[in-house]
């Protein structure tokens, strides 16, 4: 493992989340959180990830990976990172803030360092639950999202600034324009959730399945647990009113303020061999899913030799290794079933 790590945004629910279960687990590391609030504890750095000038403070520590628990809009941390030869991995970067990423650490000639972006849903786990990436010609992703869960605000803020934005997903190669909430069908979730109306919904793993794992189908779409909920955000895209709201009350809008509840996805997918579905629920929720399997990835890069360069998260491990390592966790339950 990895000796020194920074958990910059450690005083966030994520961040924190991450910085409790990585020190129960591994009580020798010697843990540093970043934060713009200042504090004269030891292992507190003061760093405000929009003003690069600051992050002169990892210097001072003999930082070996960085773990990126905010939106770093100007990317100041992964550049620094790279100049400064320290391991890094990004949890929070939504689809278009993740493509400009990989293309900055790609026009790298020479990377000193392990360059990890585990954006994708729930720390990237998605592409680690499938069995056969290289064989794998579909992928739908079907998303179970608690109102009554906690959530970092760092979601919330996405949305806000970017519900009323076209993504992307992918039909044989074809790239498709989509709208958040909008294109509804039904589809029956385990768990006991059973029939609901799924949305388009925008995450990292369009991108990472289809450009990087070379997936040619690729789509997401979720449903909240009130369906009323689900059913007004349909309606607020298909009249505009989220152009007409101001970005604090979209971001309002968006916040989950519970205190915790589970969440559940679900993935099909067609390989040249048939078709598979995979369902996994945590009982803790997203934030505890989250920083779970941030620690995982975490103790991956400690424990296992990887020549310098770019991965995403599911890359460090081999078949069924993720899965593995998720099971671990009493509180996370996962099944696969031959459809």
């Amino acid at each position: 493992m990895q000796k020194n790590i920074l958990i910059i945004g450690g005083t966030g629910l994520i961040g924190s989340t991450i910085f409790q279960i990585l020190k129960s687990r591994n009580p020798d590391c010697n843990l540093f959180i970043g934060s713009r609030k200042e504090s004269n504890s030891p292992n507190r750095l003061t760093i405000d990830v929009m003003d690069y000038s600051t992050l002169s403070e990892i210097s001072k520590q003999a930082i070996d990976l960085i773990v990126l628990c905010v939106n770093d809009k100007l990317n100041n941390v992964l550049h620094y990172a790279i100049d400064n030869q320290i391991d890094y991995i990004d949890i929070t970067k939504p689809t278009p803030d993740l493509t400009e990423a990989f293309s900055i650490a790609s026009k790298e000639k020479k990377l000193s360092s392990k360059i990890v972006f585990s954006s994708g849903w729930m720390a990237g786990v998605v592409p680690g639950l499938l069995q056969d990436l290289e064989n794998t010609k579909a992928v739908e992703l079907f998303v179970y999202y608690s109102i009554k869960d906690k959530a970092g605000e760092s979601s919330a803020h996405f949305m806000a600034e970017n519900v009323s934005k076209p993504f992307l997903r992918y039909k044989e190669n074809i790239p498709v324009t989509l709208l958040h909430f909008l294109d509804s069908e039904k589809y029956d979730f385990a768990f006991e959730i059973g029939k609901r109306q799924v949305y388009n919904f925008d995450v990292p793993d369009l991108f990472i399945l289809n450009t990087i794992e070379k997936i040619p189908t690729v789509s997401v779409k979720m449903t909240y647990s009130s369906k009323l909920v689900t059913f007004l955000l349909g309606i607020f895209q298909s009249v505009r009113l989220f152009d007409l709201l101001s970005l604090k009350n979209r971001r309002l809008l968006f916040s989950a303020n519970g205190k915790g509840d589970k969440t559940t996805f679900e993935v099909l997918t067609t390989t040249t061999t048939g078709r598979t579905k995979t369902v996994l629920q945590s009982d803790k929720g997203q934030s505890e899913l989250t920083a779970f399997a941030t620690v995982l990835h975490i103790e991956k890069m400690g424990n296992t030799f990887f020549s310098n360069g770019i991965y995403f998260s599911h890359q460090l491990y081999k078949s069924n290794e993720m899965i593995t390592g998720l099971m671990t966790n009493k509180t996370i339950k996962i099944n696969t079933f031959k459809l």
